[in-house]
């Protein structure tokens, strides 16, 4: 198979009549061809289901643009020298990327173009993959972003390597949305960028011919544990189509429980700077006059955005925060309590001094209590020390141990 699918969607303008009308014809001449998953051209002949409508709005696939293939010793070449994400996997598959243009929401409710990185691993004709929605950890460059990086070790890459098809948002505030702020601790346009860009990849994949098998995981470490847990609470909620192929969600040291975790960086900002901490008393910062407020906020942020971010994010959930509006953060911020319907495995550190351990406990107990029982499971990580960073490739090969317990067709 050639490194970019002759259906694939190339340009960048706006879907209109052109692009549905290419959509279908692309869609008739799949069922004569070989899946787009194969690298073989002597296997079974694979018959397409209907393509769906492109949506209207939210989810609606705008451009697809192919990022190039990258071949399982490469990747395996780029693991052995990079350490600090994923450890103790062997690529199998080559992997195909493209960067898709999508529409989604702002942290105003707005409507945004946005973008995001999808990767196919190139199986055998006829072969079917499940699809694992990777939502990456805070970054703080645009570099990073995954559509930027459809490198060998970039994650969602050496994820598809080992048979997933792999969505991977960029972000509102990153990529193509680059200059529109990040929406951080938001959960609605944070759960919106990951479920639409579900959406737009589902209508992508029929479109080019790229088989799924039915099952949907979600995964995500730190902000990306955060966003998995919000488009998860909100797939449930909305009753998406997605709901139905949702197997499991597998997170890892995420901010779910945003007051909590706010009430620990205090904390933190109060240990390294006495003076200013022994300012700060939590209940009380509302109190706090303009310049200290601002000093505390300062510093707050200095814990959360290092200074040479080269994109800009939206803070406005410190606003509550210091305005001792615990309501607030409740109902536009934290995720965590609320009752599942599929799996939810939680995996911290105890020495996460970036994201409090007790965010993931509170989390279990609410979700407990609201009757999830065995659904949700907390698993620490056994990295010494149990930190934040150190706890990443660990998380990396449980979510992979579970996820893959239950994943067919790899």
């Amino acid at each position: 198979m050639p490194d970019v699918n002759p259906c694939a969607l190339r340009d960048r303008r706006p879907y209109g009549i052109h692009h549905r009308w290419r959509a279908v014809v692309c869609g008739a001449a799949l069922t004569a061809l070989v899946a787009c998953g194969g690298g073989h051209d002597d296997g079974p002949v694979a018959v397409q289901p209907p393509i769906p409508a492109n949506p209207v709005g939210r989810g609606e696939l705008k451009a697809s643009s192919p990022l190039g293939s990258i071949a399982p010793a490469a990747i395996a070449d780029a693991l052995a020298l990079d350490k600090t994400q994923v450890q103790g996997v062997v690529p199998r598959y080559v992997v195909a990327s493209w960067r898709l243009e999508y529409t989604t929401l702002d942290a105003d409710g707005h409507e945004v173009r946005a973008s995001g990185l999808i990767s196919v691993p190139q199986k055998p004709a006829g072969s079917t993959s499940p699809v694992l929605s990777y939502q990456h950890g805070t970054i703080f460059h645009d570099a990073e972003a995954p559509s930027n990086h459809a490198a060998p070790n970039e994650v969602a890459v050496v994820l598809a390597s080992l048979g997933y098809v792999v969505v991977a948002p960029d972000y509102v505030g990153f990529g193509v949305s680059r200059g529109t702020p990040h929406p951080y601790l938001l959960a609605a346009p944070t759960a919106a960028a990951v479920n639409d860009f579900l959406t737009a990849a589902t209508y992508w994949r029929a479109a080019n011919g790229v088989q799924d098998n039915g099952q949907l995981f979600l995964t995500g470490y730190s902000e990306g544990g955060y966003a998995t847990m919000a488009a998860h609470r909100d797939l449930q909620a909305s009753g998406s189509p997605q709901l139905a192929q949702l197997r499991m969600a597998v997170l890892g040291a995420g901010p779910y429980d945003v007051q909590t975790t706010l009430d620990s960086l205090i904390a933190v900002v109060s240990a390294k700077q006495p003076l200013l901490g022994a300012l700060i008393n939590l209940g009380f910062l509302r109190y706090l006059g303009s310049s200290v407020q601002s000093e505390v906020r300062r510093a707050v942020l200095s814990q959360l955005i290092p200074g040479d971010a080269d994109v800009v994010y939206d803070t406005r959930f410190l606003d509550s925060f210091f305005a001792d509006d615990s309501r607030a953060i409740a109902q536009d911020s934290s995720v965590y309590d609320w009752r599942p319907q599929v799996p939810v495995a939680l995996f911290h550190g105890r020495d996460d001094q970036t994201v409090p351990y007790a965010s993931s406990v509170n989390t279990l107990q609410a979700m407990q209590k609201r009757g999830a029982g065995d659904l949700v499971s907390l698993t620490d990580c056994q990295a010494t020390p149990a930190g934040h960073i150190p706890c990443v490739p660990p998380f990396v090969a449980f979510m992979l141990g579970r996820v893959g317990a239950v994943a067919q067709g790899l």
